[in-house]
């Protein structure tokens, strides 16, 4: 392809452009955590998998075993400079997006993200350890320099031993988890919990309005999927604010008073266990209906439950 000759020119020029420091510039960081920082800001469907992955690589090797992964529908792609614009001459839109995303150095207004960004739970893992290892540097014991005396001879004598002085302690070596890193991450149950991590499915088959009411949940992290976590398929997550959801698209309204009370008696149990899985790993519930009397029916049987009225749907 077209835009894969980009791709090697970018690495070329990311060669060129990394070249050794002069004698006044700071030596280059690591570039693993360079390619990490700058994954953290895109928007990807994988949690960054895909990014920590291929960290070690040059940033436009990346880019391109990477692209796939990214949330398309929230990026826009600029070709200010020009420069990708005859290597993806003909070839389809990926071919711009890969080689303005590849570029060695990110141009102003090149890559347009919509909506807020939240750091893939894999890049937030991998930048975690940096941070950790940062905090944590091996600690050395400094031996004290003292001038040297004049020495005289003197007959040999055995030395007394040393005391040390009463108004200098010790300092004790730091050990392994007594000496905790400047700013400790919060270790959370789905960080100790594999299932409690999010996991995109596919959604379940034949309730197409059910699932289009989903897709739209505001910020929806995984429009087009439902959520695993726990053990529980959720039909939308808001990464922002940790909250899962449950969607009800039933016509409450248009059923008898009675007809009514046994529909919430047959949904309240699952509901109240989706709610108790969810807070076992630090994620809020909500249950999203479509009228006020169906909100206010199961507000009446469980305080304790989160209900919105969805009017998107």
């Amino acid at each position: 392809m077209r835009f894969r000759a980009c791709i090697a020119l970018l690495l070329y020029v990311s060669a060129c452009a990394t070249s050794a420091p002069g004698p006044r510039e700071p030596a280059a960081r690591d570039p693993r955590l360079a390619n990490l920082q700058r994954a953290a800001t895109l928007p990807w469907t994988d949690g960054g998998r895909c990014a920590v992955r291929e960290a070690s690589e040059p940033w436009p090797v990346l880019a391109e075993r990477c692209y796939q992964a990214l949330d398309h529908d929230r990026l826009e792609f600029h070709d200010p400079t020009g420069r990708c614009a005859i290597a993806s001459a003909g070839a389809a839109a990926t071919g711009l997006g890969v080689c303005v995303l590849a570029a060695p150095e990110l141009v102003v207004g090149a890559v347009v993200v919509a909506g807020v960004v939240v750091v893939g739970f894999a890049i937030k893992e991998a930048l975690d350890t940096y941070a950790e290892k940062k905090g944590r540097p091996q600690v050395r014991p400094v031996p004290e320099v003292r001038p040297v005396p004049e020495v005289k001879p003197v007959p040999e004598t055995k030395p007394a031993p040393q005391e040390p002085s009463p108004k200098k302690r010790p300092k004790p070596e730091p050990r392994g988890p007594d000496f905790p890193p400047l700013d400790p991450p919060e270790v959370t149950e789905r960080d100790r919990r594999p299932e409690c991590e999010p996991r995109p499915v596919t959604h379940r088959g034949g309730h197409d309005p059910h699932n289009e009411c989903a897709d739209k949940i505001p910020n929806n992290s995984f429009p087009g999927w439902d959520v695993r976590v726990n053990g529980k398929d959720y039909d939308g997550l808001q990464l922002a604010t940790l909250t899962l959801w449950d969607v009800k698209t039933d016509d409450f309204d248009k059923h008898s008073p009675h007809s009514q009370k046994f529909f919430i008696k047959m949904k309240l149990g699952e509901l109240q266990r989706e709610k108790r899985l969810a807070e076992e790993c630090g994620y809020d519930f909500i249950v999203g209906v479509r009228s006020e009397a169906h909100k206010t029916a199961l507000k009446r049987a469980d305080p304790t439950l989160k209900v919105v009225v969805m009017d998107w749907c």
